[in-house]
């Protein structure tokens, strides 16, 4: 139950007993969990916006714009504040250390500013465009899931951490051997039964889901890139960098969906 609990503590706002134990090994079962977590996200706001959806005839980019807002009451918009941290990092050009302590200063720089505001338009931009396509709900859910398996993956030993203390440095490198292929599994059947009972989708044959579940594993593509490079400018992987990784993830995941919609 302890990894239950640090995966629900960290990646989510729910109220939840803290960890009694919280070593590698509890990490990396967290970690691992992460998709699971995706699917409870889009559970919780999934089915109230396929009802909005459904009944309310409410306009898709005021849907798009509460689902997204939701999220991020849902995560304490933790995964946003490290994506901003991780601009300002990056974006000041400095390395290491120094870019280390600009992220960990409490204001955010116009590189976190515009990076943030960039990012929560082209999710309600993408999401809009996915509800009033008629696959916005299912087109969430698979974002979701995909989004925490990437970082899962983000997790595992080829990417270390930059700091010797914090919870980026308990959970680094944690997700290794079996571990991945579970991870991966986890995903994948989340994705699945997710979309099938939240949405009603005929998962044989229905091509719409067909696709989404086809271009899910593009969106760990931007945020395994993005984990790599701050990776080598920061000297390891930090909490602010899992965070920016999932929200790069979510968004190319959206977007993708959007374009092939």
């Amino acid at each position: 139950m302890n990894a239950v609990r640090l995966a629900l503590g960290t990646l989510t706002a729910l109220p939840v007993r803290p960890p009694t134990v919280v070593d590698r090994r509890v990490a990396g079962f967290a970690m691992a969990l992460a998709p699971a977590v995706g699917l409870l996200l889009a559970v919780v706001v999934g089915a109230p916006l396929a009802l909005a959806v459904e009944y309310a005839g409410a306009a898709p980019l005021l849907l798009a714009g509460l689902a997204v807002g939701a999220l991020a009451v849902l995560t304490r918009a933790i995964h946003l504040d490290g994506l901003a941290d991780v601009a300002d990092g990056l974006g000041s050009g400095r390395r290491g250390a120094e870019a280390l302590v600009i992220m960990k200063q409490s204001d955010v720089g116009p590189f976190g500013v515009a990076t943030l505001t960039l990012t929560l338009l082209l999710q309600v931009a993408a999401l809009g465009s996915l509800l009033a396509a008629g696959v916005g709900v299912p087109a969430l859910l698979v974002a979701l899931v995909a989004s925490r398996a990437t970082l899962s993956l983000a997790c595992t030993p080829w990417f270390p951490a930059a700091r010797s203390d914090g919870l980026g440095a308990v959970v680094a490198g944690s997700v290794w051997g079996l571990l991945v292929p579970v991870t991966l599994g986890l995903a994948a059947g989340a994705a699945l039964v997710g979309g099938g009972v939240l949405t009603g989708f005929d998962l044989v044959g229905d091509a719409a889901m067909h696709r989404l579940l086809l271009l899910a594993p593009l969106a760990a593509v931007p945020g395994l890139l993005l984990a790599r490079h701050a990776a080598r400018r920061l000297g390891g992987v930090t909490g602010d960098v899992y965070g920016a990784v999932v929200e790069t993830s979510f968004t190319a995941s959206l977007v993708v969906a959007a374009l092939a919609a």
